[in-house]
């Protein structure tokens, strides 16, 4: 029987190397974090303030709203979270 033939391989090439880019470590959102804590603690604050004062603060004639105004403060500071990089 014949010998088979051997064929012969290519020699290895590693790919070509990436190129590096410099990131940036500041994104130039600053401004999200201090906001976001602000509105966190408006809204806490908020809700607190109306609880220790049985309803006479921080606005009387919301009544009950003033629980979903603190709530709407802490929401927008969720939304706020989402831009943060």
């Amino acid at each position: 029987m014949p010998k088979s033939r051997i064929r012969k391989k290519d020699d290895f090439t590693p790919p070509p190397a990436k190129q590096t880019t410099n990131l940036r470590m500041s994104s130039g959102r600053g401004w999200v974090a201090p906001v976001m804590l602000a509105l966190f603690l408006i809204g806490l604050v908020w809700i607190v303030l109306f609880y220790v004062t049985g309803g006479a603060l921080p606005i009387k004639a919301m009544h009950n709203w003033n629980i979903v105004c603190g709530f709407g403060f802490i929401a927008l500071g969720f939304g706020v979270s989402t831009q943060w990089k």
